[in-house]
């Protein structure tokens, strides 16, 4: 995945992911709107068939959009390593 940022302000963060598709934007998009701070989270793909989806973040208040991406991507992280972990568990013991 290779990220460009489109535009970068104190309240609003807009990058482009390229190479990632709904399944990733969506799952970010839905842990970003989890956080209080999120005014906004949502995303784009201009094109159907070039996969380069662009994700928008407004913040409230004077907080960083920037560090909100950086809590909502720990988390799917930790998400994602707690059930690999209970799938290994689970697949060794059936």
């Amino acid at each position: 995945m290779k990220i460009n940022v489109l535009e970068k302000s104190k309240k609003v963060l807009k990058i482009e992911l390229e190479g990632e598709g709904h399944t990733f934007c969506n799952l970010l998009q839905h842990v970003l709107l989890q956080d209080k701070t999120v005014e906004m989270a949502g995303y784009d793909i201009p094109h159907p068939l070039i996969s380069h989806p662009v994700l928008q973040i407004r913040m409230r208040g004077n907080r960083s959009p920037e560090k909100a991406l950086a809590r909502a991507l720990g988390q799917i992280k930790q998400t994602t390593d707690t059930f690999l972990k209970e799938f290994e568990k689970a697949s060794k013991s059936g």
